[in-house]
Parts: structure tokens; sequence; C-alpha cells
């Protein structure tokens, strides 16, 4: 099409024929070439017009959102827990529950066994147990619901909770399991597994794994000053938490 690096000719699609750049019909079979003649630069040469990429575009900040940087969803499924923790606890604690008359209907509910277990985790009887195991579930369901979602801590609760109740209720000679403790140790423990097996690699960690243990030894011993807490709960938590969040730390990002 060219002889040099100004383009002496094109050729014709219908006839092959070699005609000016510069016309836009065939003069010898009146074929269309283009829609228009070319603009001429200084030197004589045709110019096309460049395209512009469109700029790119980003959605529209959302309120407390960082430029360039993804504003943290809101741990809701840790919210709920603790605000359910919280009802049952001034429930107890106004005598809306822990009267007599709610006792006996407590017993004659037994024979229905799901809502005993899904009631337990959330009956405090004591004020002290309610702010320690809490505030536990507060913190690391945070933490793990930043890192993995409000899906797996429900479900670290819920196996823990719901089942340490059902093994203490299992047997009948045992007290009925109340409260969370089981349910806050395997929240601490599913988050704290990352950073068991970073610094056992020799990496530097940026958790508190001192403060966890303190944590976790004083939810662990609840039962000797609670008579509701349960050391069979504070065991399923305790193996709960090493279960999920063990195959997580070595299938997931540390």
């Amino acid at each position: 099409m060219s002889t040099g690096g100004q383009d002496l000719f094109v050729i014709c699609k219908n006839c092959q024929s070699e005609v000016s750049p510069y016309i836009t019909e065939c003069p010898y079979c009146g074929s269309r070439l283009r829609k228009r003649a070319p603009k001429l630069d200084r030197e004589g040469r045709p110019t096309e017009r460049k395209r512009r990429s469109p700029a790119p575009t980003l959605p529209r900040l959302r309120p407390g959102e960082i430029p360039g940087i993804r504003a943290e969803s809101r741990p809701y499924a840790t919210i709920a827990l603790v605000l359910a923790g919280f009802a049952g606890t001034l429930l107890w604690r106004a005598a809306l529950v822990g009267s007599t008359a709610a006792i006996e209907a407590w017993a004659r509910f037994g024979t229905h066994l799901w809502w005993r277990l899904l009631v337990a985790p959330f009956t405090y009887t004591n004020t002290g147990y309610a702010i320690v195991a809490l505030a536990t579930i507060a913190l690391y369901g945070w933490l793990l619901e930043r890192r993995h979602g409000p899906v797996l801590v429900l479900l670290v609760f819920g196996i823990a909770t719901v089942g340490g109740a059902a093994v203490t209720a299992a047997d009948s000679t045992l007290p009925l399991a109340l409260g969370a403790n089981g349910g806050a140790l395997a929240l601490l423990i599913a988050w704290a597994i990352p950073d068991l097996l970073s610094l056992r690699a020799g990496e530097e960690i940026d958790g508190d794994l001192l403060g966890t243990a303190v944590i976790g030894v004083v939810v662990l011993l609840m039962p000797l000053a609670v008579p509701g807490a349960s050391w069979i709960s504070a065991g399923v938590g305790v193996l709960t938490g090493i279960l999920i969040g063990l195959p997580l730390a070595l299938t997931g990002e540390r």
C-alpha cells in the first residue's frame, strides 16, 4: 500500500486499482473508499482521529470509607450474640426468668430439649459471669468475623454452646449448663490458632497472645466460681475451636 514512509496510494477493494489515499470514491469503479476525505497535517500526510480511552470511574464513597481502602463491614453476628446474652441476663436479674413460676415452667419445657439447648447459652444467673463471657465473645467474635465473616462466627458459637449444653443434658445427674463459656472459648481459640502457628514457625505476629491466654484461663475457670457454668461446655468449646480453627489456619492465609 505504500512505497515509503508516506502513503502514495491505496488499493480499491472492488477493482483492485491503485488510487490516491486522499479521495473518497474510486475514479475507476465508483466504489466508496471512505466516508470523508482525511485531514492533512502540516507535512501533507493524512491524520486519523484518535479515540480517547474512557476515563476510569470509581463508585461513590460510603460514609466512613477512605479512598482506596474498602470499609470494613460491621460485625452483625457478634453484635447479635452479645445483645442476646445481655437480654437473657437482664431478664434473669429482673426476676422474669428467675422467678419460681418461670423455673417451674422451664422444667415443664424439659421434654422439649431443643428449646433448652437454644435458650441456655443466653441465660446468665451471675452478672460477673455474663460480663466476662460476653466481653470475650464481643472481642474475639469481632476479630474472627472480620477475618472469616459472620457465618463462621455463628457456626463456631452454635456448635460450642448447643453441643456443650446437649452433652451436659445427656447426663441427668448434671445441672443444666447455662451461659456461653464454651462459645467464648471456641471463638477465642479459633482466632488464636493462626497466630500460634505463625509463632511456632518463627514469624512475627500482631496479636496479643499473652492477653488472650489470660482471658482464656479466666473463662475456662468460670465453673469454679459460678454454678451455672459447665466444665463440659468449656471442654466442648475448646474442642470446637481447635477442630474448626486449625483447618482454617492451615488452608487459609495467615
